[in-house]
């Protein structure tokens, strides 16, 4: 798929925004900034257009999807006004959304990534995970043993407890999936290989070898 989008012009703007994360310089290169979330707009519309038939995304569009640049700094120790990333989250709703989707963000050193899963799960979706491992375990397995996943993610990732947990003996058998406390996937990118030719491809590849971990936790869900 030909991506019509200028991903270096992205990277180039999120770079100066790393030195210069402050007001004063974001007003001045406005100009600049929108231009490049024009183009990160239109990476992401390209990405929902071949997903849309088969995720439900109906009328969805990139700016449904797209966090805004600000950061929310009312109680956080770094009062860097500005994110560095470019992200969006693509699945039926954008961002709002309550259904797991393709998490895809762009960021420069090497931070670009597509991911998914469960970053800050709740109690009640914990225990549902684990309920749902307990009773079945291979069903899940098999999807994160499968070839394409393992070729894009390598594995599950996640903080996790120490022990086991509450309901569950330290001798069962998938002790180390009941024990994730996080359930997600990550696959980086270097800003070399955002700004090849095959960026998207490698993208959507990435977000068709990610969609059965996701239905299978929005199923569980």
């Amino acid at each position: 798929m030909e991506n019509t989008s200028n991903l270096e012009q992205v990277l180039y703007f999120l770079k100066e925004l790393i030195t210069h994360n402050n007001k004063t310089w974001f007003d001045q290169n406005r100009e600049i900034y929108e231009s490049a979330r024009e183009q990160f707009e239109r990476f992401i519309d390209l990405i929902i257009d071949e997903f849309r038939a088969t995720d439900d995304l109906q009328d969805l569009t990139a700016r449904e999807c797209i966090s805004r640049i600000y950061r929310d700094i009312r109680f956080s120790k770094d009062k860097s006004p500005y994110k560095t990333n470019m992200w969006a989250t693509i699945a039926p709703g954008g961002k709002k959304s309550t259904r797991m989707g393709y998490h895809v963000a762009l960021q420069p050193q090497g931070q670009s990534l597509v991911a998914g899963g469960m970053w800050d799960p709740s109690s009640e979706q914990l225990v549902k995970f684990r309920q749902a491992i307990d009773q079945d375990a291979q069903s899940f397995k098999q999807i994160i043993q499968a070839k394409p996943f393992v070729d894009h993610f390598g594995k599950i990732m996640g903080d996790k407890l120490k022990t086991a947990p509450q309901g569950f003996e330290r001798t069962h058998p998938e002790l180390e999936l009941l024990k994730l406390k996080q359930i997600m996937v990550v696959h980086h990118f270097t800003d070399e290989q955002v700004t090849a030719e095959d960026f998207l491809d490698q993208v959507i590849a990435g977000c068709r070898a990610m969609r059965p971990f996701l239905d299978y936790l929005n199923r569980i869900l």
